[in-house]
């Protein structure tokens, strides 16, 4: 089980390295490491699991967060109807986005982050992805809202970008035209 002193901090070499492709079909020892990432996300959002192993809630975790730099991602959120949305993905794609952008009014977080980083993330309002789930099934999805942000931040994490690499220093709560805010 993945506790927080398993996931590793900013400052970490890994977190800026552009993750390897996972071989597929994936091996018993990938494929225990992406279930183990979405066995954090869950349990994390657990609140006596949580509590009873200190775990800091998230929505997702890249295996680069825990020091595997394999391109394996794992989110569980809820949409903006309260739908359960549950992915653990090898090699996870975006090969389509919109133009509009959305943001969350209260900024994003990271469990590799222990600090607050004030300021919006402009990412895309509605993506498409592609990937290979745990048993081994090629999947297209498209997602929006917080859902499409959270995909996007963990993807970005198997490319070595970090949430606060979008934020504008000089204006950190500048608002891009026709940006979407998104309330958490």
């Amino acid at each position: 089980m993945i506790k927080m002193n398993d996931i590793v901090r900013e400052g970490a070499p890994v977190l800026r390295e552009k993750a390897n492709d996972v071989p597929l079909p994936a091996s018993a020892e990938d494929k225990a490491i992406l279930a183990s990432l979405m066995e954090y996300v869950q349990n994390s959002q657990n609140p006596d699991i949580a509590e009873k192993y200190g775990l800091r809630p998230g929505i997702g975790l890249a295996a680069p967060q825990i020091g595997v730099s394999k391109r394996m991602i794992a989110v569980h959120v809820q949409d903006e109807k309260g739908k359960q949305i549950s992915y653990a993905l090898f090699n996870p794609k975006i090969v389509s986005h919109s133009v509009e952008k959305a943001f969350l009014t209260s900024g994003e977080g990271c469990l590799s982050v222990d600090r607050d980083v004030p300021g919006y993330v402009h990412r895309y309002a509605r993506v498409t992805v592609k990937g290979t789930t745990l048993e081994g099934e090629d999947v297209k999805f498209r997602l929006k809202g917080l859902p499409a942000i959270c995909i996007q931040h963990e993807i970005d994490h198997l490319n070595g970008i970090m949430f606060y690499d979008y934020i504008d220093k000089k204006d950190p709560f500048r608002i891009e035209e026709n940006a979407q805010p998104i309330e958490r």
